[in-house]
């Protein structure tokens, strides 16, 4: 076989032991059609500044990155990998697996076929979150699931204003706010009752948490527009987290701005992938009556 990728870099946690079973795996797997084989040892810190730094420069050495691991495992990684525009598979060492096709005790014949260019390429954008002062932008941090204003402690109610594009939408009391992709609609937006939007969506969906009035719905807005969100009374600990990750703190007088990034994730799925198929699978949807 002549693969389509010289260099294809390897990503998963050394600390697991299925998942250090599998990059074991796949590194001979890979080598055995002279594939150049580069392998990120550390893909974890407590820094996640660093982390994602370290992971933007590996995957600027690769044609391909694989990533072993749950779909935690990925979103971290394509906050990096977004970047520097290289394109990513995953094979699913977690629970769920909406991000990761690959089986990882069966992965040879799917990723063979990737390997010689069979495959869909799909893109999935990405959020860019800064929290601004008087004097600009002071935190920044990226996602792909969802950003999520919150107060920092449990049942404790927020007040906010939400303008698009500079037009006030609407102000709200409410335990905080989801704002997520079509990618993270299946995420944490959907336990708080949001909808699922189909990955070709460039839509951004706000999804209230508890909010004080009843009227108040998740709303989907063009994913073009620049959110912002002024905050009323600030609590001591509110803050914005990243895919539940990083969070912005916030600060007296902060406004946060959400809007698409520039940059968008490049995902490889094999042909036969379906999102309706994995939807149906993951949630435990009917399957065909006749």
């Amino acid at each position: 076989m002549i693969s389509k990728f010289k260099t294809v870099g390897l990503v998963g946690k050394s600390n697991h032991q299925g998942t250090t079973d599998t990059l074991k795996k796949l590194n001979a797997f890979l080598t055995s059609f002279d594939i150049e084989v580069k392998i990120a040892h550390k893909t974890h810190t407590d820094d996640e500044y660093a982390n994602q730094e370290m992971l933007f420069s590996f995957g600027n050495l690769c044609d391909l990155v694989i990533v072993v691991g749950g779909d935690g495992n990925m979103l971290g990684a394509a906050r990096a990998f977004s970047k520097c525009g290289v394109p990513v598979i995953g094979v699913n060492r977690g629970n769920l697996g909406f991000l990761t096709d690959l089986n990882p005790e069966a992965f040879e014949s799917a990723l063979k076929k990737v390997l010689a260019g069979d495959y869909k390429l799909e893109e999935r954008f990405l959020l860019d979150i800064c929290c601004k002062n008087q004097e600009g932008c002071v935190r920044s941090g990226s996602a792909v699931n969802e950003a999520v204003l919150h107060s920092g402690q449990v049942a404790r109610m927020l007040e906010f204003e939400v303008f698009i594009d500079d037009t006030f939408m609407f102000s709200q009391r409410a335990d905080g706010l989801i704002l997520c992709t079509p990618t993270g609609s299946t995420a944490y937006s959907l336990s708080g009752g949001g909808p699922i939007l189909t990955p070709g969506l460039e839509v951004i969906c706000l999804q209230p948490m508890y909010p004080h009035s009843l009227s108040h719905r998740p709303i989907v807005v063009d994913a073009h527009s620049t959110i912002k969100l002024v905050i009323s009374k600030p609590q001591v600990n509110m803050g914005v987290s990243c895919d539940g990750h990083a969070s912005l703190p916030l600060d007296k007088g902060d406004v946060v701005e959400i809007k698409m990034q520039e940059q968008k994730l490049k995902l490889l799925h094999p042909k036969d992938y379906s999102y309706y198929n994995v939807i149906r699978r993951k949630l435990n949807w009917g399957s065909k009556l006749y």
